[in-house]
């Protein structure tokens, strides 16, 4: 049986991939920072602390076949991108090169690395983003996801190690943080929302059709040495996005026609610019590669996510 390292097996996207995999018939070994507890479908777990440039990954190399690299210090809320710059260095770039040649060195047959769209930018204008378009990451974050993709591939063209990277919009799914559970509470709530004169388009991703993709990656025969978008397939706008979530928990949704305008200068003078980007501004990524080459196509539905999701949040909500 295949064997697969997991970083970051415990986390978001982490438990979600981890029993797909289990069910698709690999060996799941977590590589954790702290032992821990670990659920049923998880077979082997090793503790490896921090990943950084000395991070020791031997014992968690033994034996493996395939590394997942989904680990990744995150933008949060309020979290000053720009201060914090060498640690996003040290966990994404540094130390995915120092796991990526200690992979290498281990025998590993395949590297996956689950980066960001954010390496192609913030804001589509023109036209959606793809693979081969220039890689224009604006934050420090960004810098650390990009700069992570290029060790990886360096890696592989010494080594002979086959790489594959997964650049990702927007994640959600039970669990979410961030942006996406703050317009879930702001739904439940009914509160009326300044939104309604938005017209822009975004991708999403439900954490579902990402470990679907990811999954399939780990041994389709063209997945080597590429960079792979992924989306739900169906791109919405702020206000279309809000209004389903509305529909999936049954709740009223108001929208004031506030210009985009005011929203931007408001969440300006309020500390708050990047997140009113995300609301008003429009950041497409174009699957179609993924779709043709790969014969993929995302399982679940949008509705059908953001349903899931949406009982997630309220079963939560009600212990």
């Amino acid at each position: 049986m295949t064997r697969v390292l997991v970083t970051g097996a415990t986390g978001f996207v982490g438990q979600t991939l981890c029993e797909l995999l289990a069910r698709s018939g690999y060996v799941v070994r977590a590589a954790l920072r702290n032992d821990r507890s670990i659920p049923a479908y998880i077979s082997e777990k090793a503790v490896v602390g921090d990943i950084a440039t000395t991070t020791d990954w031997r014992t968690a190399l033994r034996g493996v076949d395939i590394v997942l690299h989904i680990a990744a210090r995150v933008h949060v809320l309020h979290d000053d991108a720009s201060a914090n710059s060498d640690l996003y260095i040290e966990t994404n770039a540094r130390g995915t090169e120092h796991l990526a040649n200690a992979s290498a060195l281990a025998g590993i047959h395949r590297f996956e690395y689950l980066s960001s769209v954010k390496v192609n930018g913030e804001e589509t204008t023109g036209h959606a983003y793809t693979a081969y378009d220039e890689p224009r990451p604006q934050d420090a974050y960004g810098m650390s996801k990009w700069f992570a993709e290029k060790h990886v591939m360096e890696v592989a063209a010494r080594t002979g190690m086959e790489s594959v990277i997964v650049r990702s919009p927007l994640v959600y799914g039970p669990g979410v943080r961030a942006n996406f559970l703050r317009l879930l509470r702001w739904v439940d709530k009914e509160w009326p929302l300044p939104l309604g004169a938005i017209e822009n388009s975004r991708s999403l991703v439900s954490i579902w059709n990402l470990c679907d993709l990811l999954v399939l990656l780990l041994k389709h025969p063209l997945a080597p040495g590429r960079t792979w978008m992924v989306s739900d397939g169906e791109d919405l706008s702020t206000p279309e996005l809000i209004q389903r979530v509305g529909s999936a928990m049954s709740r009223r949704v108001r929208l004031l026609p506030v210009p985009v305008g005011m929203l931007r200068l408001f969440g300006g003078l309020i500390g708050h610019k990047a997140e009113m980007v995300r609301l008003c501004g429009s950041l497409v990524v174009n699957i179609e590669d993924t779709r043709r080459e790969l014969q993929w196509s995302p399982p679940i539905k949008l509705d059908e996510g953001l349903a899931r999701t949406v009982a997630a949040y309220l079963a939560g909500r009600r212990q």
